[in-house]
């Protein structure tokens, strides 16, 4: 089963389950401010999607107003406390399918190519 990490709040988070629900894909999804990722999740995302400086909304409200010292962080740990401390970061929504293969963000096309739906 496929499961998207993101914000219940959030409206690519909905599209994306509006999306998957249409075409019949069986999923769960899990808010990641009640059930904060463990850090290996946080590290294995990292690894598949480039790195956690690649994992961050840097446009986002909450990124903005963090102290420069924060926005450097500078080893995989300060990255892991700042994605646990503040889930909202990360850019939405995370995808992980069964095999494991981890993918980050939604758009039409990009849901189609991922699940294979012509």
């Amino acid at each position: 089963m496929t499961t998207l990490y993101g914000l219940k709040n959030c409206d690519t988070c909905r599209k994306s389950t509006k999306w998957l629900d249409r075409f019949g894909i069986a999923h769960r999804f899990v808010d990641y401010r009640d059930e904060k990722p463990t850090p290996e999740m946080l590290v294995e995302w990292a690894r598949q999607l480039g790195g956690f400086p690649a994992m961050v909304n840097k446009s986002s409200t909450t990124w903005r107003q963090l102290p420069d010292t924060r926005k450097a962080a500078a080893s995989d740990a300060e990255w892991k406390l700042l994605l646990r401390e503040y889930p909202q970061l990360v850019r939405r929504p995370v995808v992980v399918t069964d095999d494991g293969v981890v993918t980050q963000g939604f758009s039409d096309n990009g849901f189609k190519k991922r699940f294979g739906i012509a």
